[in-house]
């Protein structure tokens, strides 16, 4: 018997709630209780329901984490209640002297309860419910404002989209938490990794990482980030509130936030004095990054008497961890070849315990950095990590040096294919010049090129590309697009099935988008945002070769050393010769060709889009305003010609106001462009 619409609501709301359930056991209470394929095909079987009847689909559906398009610029939004900073302790003395502080304002009590929780080296944010639905999360910004990265933050599974409770009278209406987001030390090793491999600049530390990683306009790179959260407040209004801080987090726990277990409470400050000095050799063993510990008074009816200053709560302090260093010997400098042909040095160290970590390696940065610092091989060391994962060399120890000891003399040809290096004006980075000569440019690109954001060639990873450099095999990107499935089966344990794969693989990669063609072209300066501008203003990659500097410079979003980059990179005839290739192996070097052609009646026109279009999807509508001959932009100027507001624009429309920049409402855009 045929189901009702009725039943396969109810369906689907089990379905959601056995999903969140098990969403819970597994990220916040790490107990779960059924195998991954279990899990795997539940989560199948709602995205296959949710498919057939979209209009069922609800906010809260573990579904609906990554499913918003790219956003162009975060709201800013105002806090409801300001989120202030922290005063500072460096010291057990002047960690007694705020204790001492607070307690004059209770001269009836000889000891004040203590909460001691664990500072979390992250982005602070706040999370807003209503009625137990997650509706908005914002950066802590200046503290009063904030920008608005909803979307980015329903893709961290331990954020809960629906407040996890047996008892619906315990949900409150309103409640507002704060949290710190931040990215495991093993994602961010992970992450760097990757990034190495690819020949772009990694990340200082955790802390940089998940602040970029939740800040990225496109909510699928923040997905693929594996970022986690702990929760240390909440503002609960109604008949909710708790009397301590201790049991607050409780409260929070039990609504299905996740709470860092790393907690104590404490009876003076004595008690707080051995937690820190617990935590300060214990933090190494933990599997993210801390700075210190936040002391909280644990009564809330003390935290109203203390009240705060202008830029901090009385009632709390943030003790800070002493940065840890270590003195080792340099045993050698290696130089290193990126995909972009950046030229940069790592020491190599006698290894070395550090933050509870076994370090062998640390940056030198640059030539410069070298130079500053007069380091030389064989000289003992000071190495640092404090706040950061990556260590770096911080000082020499002159004193121990070898008398005979020669100052490093940084290469001038690089390491990988000995072109001459070379250094531009007012930069510190030296280049390899040797665009599709160098091997270890060719790998880093090769890497880059098949990667998701590229041209997305499933199956082909760094081992894959690294025999088809070593043997010959592909020379430049294009060469990709020439090899057979013989080629395939010479590789090291490759069968006839994986051989197929991959070149079907490859050659489905043919029609990208022109946007993943630009960016895996790997050009200095033009990332995954700028070949989404560059898409944007060329219909193909013949018509941005053929542009001048100043035709580029004058774009939104491209920069005078971006333009130069992009007109010097199209002048070099190794890139001619390889595009002409990828043209004759049939890689689709213009955005798709239309069969009915329009009259460009938007030709020489920018539109700026802003808020939710109902008629069409954002997608639909750049499409349109391309094939029509416009170009788009992420920003509004003087040079704008119309701004497109849709339903709650953002702060564009309020720029465009303010700018004179004639506005479109959804209804007038669409008698424009049919």
């Amino acid at each position: 018997m045929k189901s009702t619409i009725t039943e396969i609501n109810e369906n689907l709301l089990k379905l959601r709630d056995k999903i969140n359930h098990h969403n819970y056991l597994y990220y916040l209470k790490d107990a779960p209780v059924i195998p991954d394929s279990e899990y795997d095909r539940l989560f199948n079987e709602l995205k296959e329901l949710e498919a057939l009847y979209p209009e069922l689909i609800t906010p809260d559906s573990p579904t609906q984490r990554v499913g918003e398009l790219p956003s162009e610029k975060f709201e800013q939004v105002a806090h409801k209640y300001r989120l202030f900073s922290l005063d500072n302790a460096n010291s057990k003395e002047e960690l007694s002297d705020w204790y001492n502080r607070a307690l004059k304002f209770f001269p009836n009590d000889k000891d004040i309860e203590l909460f001691c929780e664990l500072k979390i080296d992250g982005l602070a944010i706040s999370l807003s419910y209503e009625n137990g639905f997650l509706t908005r999360g914002a950066t802590r910004g200046d503290g009063k404002t904030g920008e608005n990265i909803t979307t980015n933050l329903k893709t961290i599974k331990s954020i809960p989209l629906k407040l996890y409770s047996g008892e619906v009278d315990k949900i409150p209406e309103f409640l507002e938490v704060r949290g710190e987001i931040f990215m495991p030390i093993s994602s961010f090793e992970k992450l760097n990794e990757k990034r190495r491999k690819l020949g772009e600049m990694e990340f200082a530390n955790p802390r940089n990482a998940g602040s970029g990683s939740v800040r990225q306009l496109d909510p699928k790179i923040t997905s693929d980030r594996d970022l986690d959260i702990f929760i240390y407040a909440g503002i609960i209004e109604g008949n909710h509130s708790p009397a301590t801080h201790k049991d607050t987090l409780e409260f929070l726990r039990n609504l299905g936030f996740k709470i860092n277990p790393a907690s104590k409470l404490c009876r003076n400050i004595d008690e707080v004095a051995e937690f820190c000095d617990i935590w300060k050799n214990k933090r190494f063993e933990l599997g993210y990054a801390t700075d210190g510990v936040v002391i909280k008074v644990n009564d809330i009816n003390k935290q109203d008497e203390l009240g705060f200053t202008s830029r901090a709560p009385r009632w709390a302090v943030a003790y800070k961890f002493p940065p840890e260093e270590a003195l080792t010997t340099l045993r050698a400098i290696a130089i290193n070849t990126g995909r972009t042909g950046a030229v940069t040095p790592v020491a190599i160290l006698e290894p070395v315990k550090l933050a509870g970590t076994t370090v062998a390696r640390a940056s030198l940065h640059n030539a410069d950095e070298i130079q500053r610092l007069d380091v030389r091989i064989g000289d003992k060391v000071w190495v640092k990590k404090a706040a950061e994962i990556i260590p770096k060399i911080i000082g020499v120890d002159i004193s121990q040096r070898n008398p005979d000891s020669e100052q490093f003399i940084y290469p001038q040809t690089c390491p990988s294919c000995g072109a001459y290096l070379e250094r531009k004006e007012g930069e510190v980075i030296t280049y390899c010049p040797n665009l599709t000569g160098c091997m270890a440019q060719l790998q880093g690109w090769l890497e880059y090129w098949v990667s998701r954001t590229a041209m997305d060639i499933d199956g082909v990873g760094s081992s894959l590309v690294a025999q088809f450099v070593e043997k010959g095999l592909v020379k430049d990107p294009a060469d990709l697009y020439g090899l057979t499935i013989e080629d395939i089966l010479t590789l090291d344990r490759m069968a006839e099935k994986s051989a197929n794969n991959i070149i079907n693989a490859i050659q489905s990669s043919k029609i990208r988008p022109l946007a993943g063609l630009i960016n895996a072209l790997g050009i200095k300066y033009v990332g995954r945002e700028t070949a989404e501008i560059l898409s944007s203003n060329f219909s193909s990659i013949e018509d941005l070769k053929l542009a001048s500097c100043e035709q580029l410079s004058s774009i939104e979003g491209i920069g005078e050393k971006s333009a130069q980059s992009i007109v010097s990179y199209f002048q070099n005839q190794k890139v001619i010769s390889m595009l002409e290739k990828l043209k004759n192996y049939g890689v689709k070097l213009e955005e798709e060709k239309h069969e009915i052609l329009e009259e460009q009646t938007l030709t020489g026109k920018t539109f700026v889009l802003t808020g939710t279009l109902t008629s069409m999807d954002r997608n639909k509508a750049t499409d349109i305003i391309k094939r029509l001959g416009g170009k788009l932009s992420g920003s509004v100027s003087e040079r704008t010609s119309y701004v497109v507001v849709g339903e709650n624009p953002g702060s564009k429309y309020e720029k465009a106001l303010k700018l004179n920049v004639t506005i479109l409402s959804e209804e007038d855009f669409v008698k424009m462009i049919y």
